[in-house]
């Protein structure tokens, strides 16, 4: 496993485990579309409109793993289901973290600028006032690839917050190439400088696994500090992720009764799971096809840990999707003519599928609903192959 880790570590920023491979330029590089319209996420499939709220949280009691003179930081966009034409359009993510993003991935620059990837148009608001409902509504953490924004997840987001779910999407301090924190500060990839030259990635995965559980005591319970908080069922909790932000998931599983039931979508499994399993516990192994590593690079860590799931269990993969089909970046650069042969499934047909899945899980296992495109193949998804469970 240590020899699988240095080949990968040398070649991490041109294959991504944390998506830049993914989106990394063609070796010829083809020449800019010149349309320049404002490119756009999906709309919702949900019933309810998605509002959108920013909280910061500082951990005083524990040191950041990246940079040990400073407390450890989050920054969270919590999308909730909300009153329909109440609050403003909502931005994808600042300039300064489009350009910081844009510059680890190369040529993707000759496609789109900075300033229009940055004003992508989202289908949240920001103040808006929550819905009112007679219940609470469950949580949902997502958990980003390593060196990718939590925007990179928006159109998941907002489309299970407007099937009636409050997402948390987490900024992790110092695992992006960019993240404007509180103050003005541009936060990069610290991590990146550490995990990469000795492979030690899992230090990202375990240090995730101490940041959720210190955003759900924020966001629930007597130490709730957000102000919708309230609209929180803290008795039902998911949690997927990108990545290795999917290994996050898994991770915090491990030491976190409260999240209910996972997803990975196509993360090595850094943090193994541990061999007393999950509790029972559901999870949703979700990866795309082409692979990432295999069959070039023999990364076993879902069939070995794949007997340690003990609960309900899926293991699919989606034909044409690839490493980064589970982000807005298929959708995004199918706008900006971004070509992207590893990739050949759409972006329109990428969010669908990833949707309607991740989606369908969380209502089975966090609200008892039938999902029966989860039983097996259908017709109506034809390139969804279901490989175990």
């Amino acid at each position: 496993m240590q020899k699988i880790i240095r080949v990968l570590t040398a070649l991490a920023t041109a294959l991504v485990l944390t998506a830049p491979g993914a989106l990394a330029a063609p070796a010829v590089a083809a020449s800019a579309p010149t349309v320049a319209s404002r490119i756009e996420l999906p709309r919702p499939t949900g019933d309810f409109a998605v509002g959108r709220d920013t909280l910061h949280l500082v951990d005083r009691e524990r040191k950041d793993p990246w940079v040990p003179t400073a407390d450890r930081e989050l920054l969270l966009s919590l999308y909730y289901p909300a009153l329909a034409r109440t609050g403003t359009p909502a931005p994808y993510m600042a300039t300064s973290e489009a350009k910081a993003l844009l510059t680890d991935r190369g040529q993707l620059g000759s496609y789109v600028t900075p300033e229009r990837l940055a004003a992508a148009r989202t289908n949240a608001r920001t103040d808006a006032l929550p819905r009112p409902a007679a219940h609470r509504y469950p949580l949902i953490v997502l958990s980003p690839g390593f060196t990718m924004p939590r925007a990179s997840l928006t159109t998941l987001a907002e489309d299970l917050a407007s099937r009636g779910y409050v997402v948390a999407a987490v900024d992790h301090a110092y695992e992006s190439d960019g993240t404007v924190f509180p103050g003005g500060r541009l936060l990069t990839c610290k991590a990146c400088e550490q995990v990469f030259p000795d492979g030690s990635l899992h230090r990202v995965s375990d240090g995730r696994a101490r940041d959720i559980p210190f955003v759900l005591d924020r966001l629930t319970g007597p130490g709730a500090t957000w102000r919708y908080s309230w609209l929180i069922d803290p008795r039902h909790i998911g949690m997927a992720g990108h990545s290795i932000g999917g290994a996050a998931a898994s991770a915090t599983m491990a030491v976190d009764p409260r999240v209910d039931a996972g997803v990975d979508m196509d993360g090595t499994l850094f943090t193994p799971v541990p061999q007393a399993g999950l509790g029972g516990r559901p999870f949703l192994l979700l990866a795309g096809d082409p692979a990432l590593l295999p069959p070039d690079f023999p990364d076993t860590s879902w069939e070995d840990n794949w007997p340690r799931l003990d609960g309900w269990k899926r293991w699919l993969t989606v034909t044409g999707a690839g490493h980064p089909g589970f982000t807005d970046w298929p959708v995004l650069g199918d706008q900006v003519g971004y070509p992207h042969p590893e990739t050949p499934l759409s972006g329109t047909r990428s969010q669908q599928i990833t949707r309607a899945y991740v989606g369908d899980f969380f209502d089975l296992h966090l609200r008892g609903k039938p999902a029966p495109r989860l039983d097996g193949p259908t017709a109506a998804d034809p390139e969804v192959v279901f490989h175990r469970g």
